[in-house]
């Protein structure tokens, strides 16, 4: 029995307001960290392990090992919807729920973590040029939001093209949960609906993604849902899987938050260490 078992709704709430207001007191340092990329730019070629490019509206499918990067370059237009899995046990996936609530934050960049609905670690984000430009709430393209969009349903998306690519590995589509959409600027307004803000992103900009699991990657790249333009034209991607540094005492997202601390206080112990 913890000290929570018998508490009043008021304690509940001064110990919800206290966490929230320590995790609130380190975002300087992150958005200090967000402005800085740490990552090499420019990947040296023997660093580089796999590339690939993605054409609009296609998927991409990769097994990534612990401790390795995934490095998704914009082409251009942006919103790159992606989903991963612990392949080790793929019942274990991306929540986008907890990512965003147990960090306390809705735009999340260099420094923070994607958490798995059992509580770990499966991606850190060692670098984004964009800032946080990214989408963690509302979702990628369907059928629906295609047909509303542009008027025709038959158009790739990003539902569809995640339950072609996990098919491949035994799944279905009870295992496609909700994805994250990278430089698809999307924010939460006083009203509590979701507006567009994107459009800032350029040819280049880039996020990185280290694998602190062994860890199935999908992209789909597909138009976001609120994307406004009215015509469906997705540039391609690419998708670039190097030999990143191994992360030190220090690591950002090691050590930034609390969360992320316990996040991986249940994740090393799965590899007996660190990455």
């Amino acid at each position: 029995m913890t000290a929570l078992d018998n508490a009043t709704p008021e304690e509940f709430r001064r110990r919800y307001e206290e966490l929230r207001a320590g995790a609130h007191e380190k975002s300087p340092r992150l958005a200090q960290a967000a402005k800085e990329p740490s990552n090499p730019a420019r990947i040296k070629p023997k660093k580089v392990l796999h590339r690939e490019i993605i054409p609009g509206g296609w998927y991409w499918g990769m097994v990534i090992p612990r401790g390795r990067t995934l490095r998704i370059v914009n082409g251009g237009t942006g919103s790159v919807s992606a989903l991963f899995w612990n392949i080790d046990d793929t019942s274990e996936r991306y929540n986008a729920g907890d990512t965003v609530k147990v960090q306390w934050h809705a735009n999340l960049s260099k420094g923070r973590v994607l958490f798995s609905d059992m509580g770990r670690v499966l991606m850190s984000i060692t670098d984004d040029t964009t800032a946080g430009r990214h989408d963690f709430i509302a979702g990628g393209s369907t059928p629906f939001s295609n047909s509303r969009r542009y008027g025709d349903n038959t158009l790739r998306n990003s539902r569809d093209n995640f339950r072609l690519a996990v098919g491949k590995y035994g799944m279905g589509v009870k295992d496609v949960p909700p994805c994250v959409t990278f430089f698809a600027g999307v924010m939460v307004g006083e009203d509590g609906h979701l507006a567009w803000t994107g459009g800032h992103d350029k040819a280049g900009d880039y996020v990185d993604l280290r694998a602190e699991m062994n860890v199935l990657a999908v992209l789909s790249n597909c138009p976001h849902p609120l994307d406004p333009s009215p015509v469906y034209a997705p540039k391609a991607v690419e998708a670039i899987v190097w030999d990143s540094p191994e992360p030190d005492e220090d690591d950002l997202c090691r050590t930034a938050t609390e969360e992320a601390v316990r996040g991986f206080e249940n994740t090393d112990p799965l590899f007996g260490s660190k990455a």
